[in-house]
């Protein structure tokens, strides 16, 4: 998959078909969509692009938002070019582009930018300035400038509206079971292991902390999760804490993760770690032997889990 990162950097080689949108999560709905586009690419013979923008708009719009969002850059792009797409193109996202009246924006940057000859858009989609514009709109342009629309329907993209919104509401809730049935693959953070206070190790129960570097990356509720890795090309099972460590004082949010059978040197690795299953809330034990109960019972979670996945 070729990347750019801004419109002007993409040079199309003929005719393309493009969709557009920030495509948080790559979820199943988008995936219907992505899916449609690389049909029609291969049969007009086009390329298939995709244009996101990066901040998402709603950083840039809404001075007070807070958005997490569910994956970051590179995490996207992993996941788009797994579905087969040829072009992404990751256009800065600012106020100066957000001005664009829809014309100005169908006109310098669908025609003249990326030669399209053909849109393919999801049921809600609206664009231009104030996102004014509709799909009837979008048409009437396509008239004008020499290209197609589709529009795909709810039902076509999803029985069960699916939103990045309703995902992200999911992970918060610690729902893990419907944010990865609305994905369609296991919610991942993908981090590098950095020191931390090593107190795991002194309970049996070394931990590898994870630095999580992107601040607007979705951390889902606090708790004991049931996790996965690929480390060095093999799979390791593990059980992730997600909080501050209160048994021991802690104050800070960290994410650390005990793998049932990995024995050896993790720091400075980038990991990529799966959040299969929810197993507790984080609490608050009367000591520290206690908490070394509890883990060991989490620990016997987790395998079971395994065993009957």
């Amino acid at each position: 998959m070729k990347i750019v990162h801004s419109i002007e950097d993409f040079v199309p080689v003929g005719k393309t078909i493009l969709t557009l949108g920030t495509f948080d999560g790559v979820h199943i709905g988008h995936r219907k969509i992505i899916a449609r586009l690389l049909q029609t690419s291969e049969e007009q013979k086009c390329e298939s692009v995709i244009l996101t923008f990066f901040p998402h708009p709603r950083m840039v719009l809404q001075s007070d938002s807070e958005i997490k969002l569910l994956n970051t850059m590179p995490e996207k792009a992993e996941l788009l070019e797994q579905a087969g797409l040829e072009n992404l193109v990751i256009h800065p996202f600012d106020k100066a582009f957000s001005r664009l009246t829809a014309e100005e924006f169908v006109k310098t940057v669908l025609v003249d930018r990326f030669n399209i000859c053909k849109i393919i858009i999801g049921h809600d989609h609206r664009f231009g300035r104030n996102r004014t514009a509709t799909i009837d709109d979008l048409v009437e342009y396509g008239h004008i400038y020499g290209f197609g629309v589709e529009q795909l329907s709810a039902e076509e993209i999803d029985e069960v509206s699916v939103s990045s919104t309703k995902i992200r509401e999911a992970l918060l809730n610690g729902n893990m079971a419907l944010a990865n049935q609305y994905l369609g693959y296991d919610y991942f953070l993908t981090a590098t292991v950095v020191k931390g206070k090593q107190l795991g190790r002194t309970i049996g129960f070394p931990t590898a902390n994870l630095d999580v570097s992107e601040p607007y990356k979705l951390i889902p509720k606090q708790g004991v999760y049931v996790v996965e890795s690929i480390i060095d090309g093999k799979h390791f099972k593990g059980m992730m804490n997600i909080g501050t460590n209160p048994t021991v004082g802690g104050q800070d949010l960290s994410v650390e993760v005990n793998f049932l059978d990995f024995d050896g040197d993790l720091y400075g690795k980038e990991l990529k770690v799966s959040i299969l299953h929810r197993l507790r809330n984080e609490e608050k034990f009367a000591s520290i032997e206690i908490l070394k109960q509890e883990l060991a019972k989490d620990r016997i979670a987790t395998i079971e889990y395994f065993k009957h996945r």
